[in-house]
């Protein structure tokens, strides 16, 4: 499924904006500016571009972006299998996936264009025929979580403790929303 030029093309804002499945090409360009933006945790990020384009070559991950005239503004990545996902029982499955790596650039918050990309993830999801999702959220990230309830990820699966790459361990709360 990697590399499918499956998208949708839309104007929005007066600009063509489109939301695709990333192919290999744009998820190189996309990371080589995450990792030139992260700063002292560059690390981990090289570590999760690694992991993120092996994946998705896999079929284990599907990652969705949202580009607006040739930019990525936006994107979030669908896990499809358990072995990719932290704290992955009750959480991905044959019927469920798990949501993350949601991402927008700072200028584009809070003008839609997430809304849309997630919208059309969802759709996306639904005719690959899985019935729920889930995503992750730290406790201390209220407003990420409010959200997300907006979006219907309302029914609270559980809480566990997530590693980054660097050994860094960080609290989820862990919710669902049925497709």
């Amino acid at each position: 499924m990697f590399g499918t030029n499956q998208e949708s093309v839309v104007r929005f804002m007066a600009q063509e904006y489109r939301c695709k499945i990333a192919d290999c090409s744009d998820m190189e360009r996309k990371w080589e500016q995450l990792i030139a933006d992260a700063g002292a945790d560059r690390a981990n990020w090289i570590a999760w571009k690694k992991s993120a384009i092996r994946q998705a070559a896999a079929g284990e991950t599907l990652p969705y972006y949202g580009i607006l005239d040739e930019e990525i503004i936006c994107e979030a990545t669908a896990c499809l299998c358990a072995k990719v996902v932290q704290n992955a029982a009750g959480l991905v499955g044959e019927k469920t996936a798990y949501l993350c790596a949601f991402r927008t650039l700072e200028a584009y918050r809070g003008k839609g264009y997430f809304s849309k990309l997630l919208r059309w993830l969802l759709n996306d999801l639904k005719q690959r025929g899985y019935e729920a999702v889930t995503l992750g959220v730290e406790p201390k990230e209220e407003q990420n979580r409010q959200i997300y309830a907006h979006y219907g990820f309302d029914e609270y699966v559980k809480t566990a403790t997530e590693r980054y790459p660097d050994g860094a361990a960080i609290t989820v709360d862990y919710y669902r929303k049925k497709l």
